[in-house]
């Protein structure tokens, strides 16, 4: 499953998901003695024709800086129904979230240890386009049921930023 995976950003394309584990432990090494937030989130966008999704892998070094990754997901008709959209984007965070395997998060977390007396930490998270302002307020419970029965921390807006914001600019 995960060789069909192919992500990009401004400088390199068709990563495969061991491209993008090696990019986020060059990123650690640089600065391992500071707190990640390891964010995963969808936006999408209905064209005349289509509905374009875009999956975002964003790891923040809180304060310094952030790498990121994107994945496109392409769906042959416009989606209107918003709970269907929402669904859609959680799904397609969770399959990428299911990438990040113990031995991934591991390998990243393995170049934090030694340096946890410093600050040095990682978390996870999935973030959802969703808030609780709009027609997606009443979405709320559901699609954080969904994240947290995976055992992960859902975030939702304002502090969703990987789904709202870095997703969001390449929808268009």
């Amino acid at each position: 499953m995960s060789d069909s995976f192919r992500f990009y950003n401004v400088s390199e394309s068709n990563m495969k998901i061991q491209d993008v584990i090696d990019r986020l432990k060059n990123f650690i090494i640089k600065d391992p003695r500071t707190q990640y937030v390891l964010s995963i989130g969808t936006d999408s966008q209905v064209h005349q024709e289509e509905t374009r999704f875009i999956t975002a892998i964003h790891l923040h070094r809180v304060g310094k800086g952030a790498w990121g990754g994107l994945k496109n997901n392409i769906i042959k008709r416009p989606i209107t129904s918003v709970r269907e959209k929402i669904s859609i984007e959680t799904s397609l965070s969770q399959e990428v979230a299911y990438l990040f395997t113990t031995e991934y998060l591991m390998e990243l977390m393995d170049l934090l240890i030694p340096y946890t007396d410093d600050g040095a930490d990682l978390t996870l998270e999935i973030h959802l386009d969703i808030g609780k302002r709009g027609v997606t307020k009443d979405l709320i419970t559901e699609m954080m049921g969904r994240i947290t029965a995976m055992g992960l921390e859902a975030k939702i807006k304002p502090d969703s930023y990987a789904a709202f914001s870095y997703a969001n600019r390449y929808t268009k």
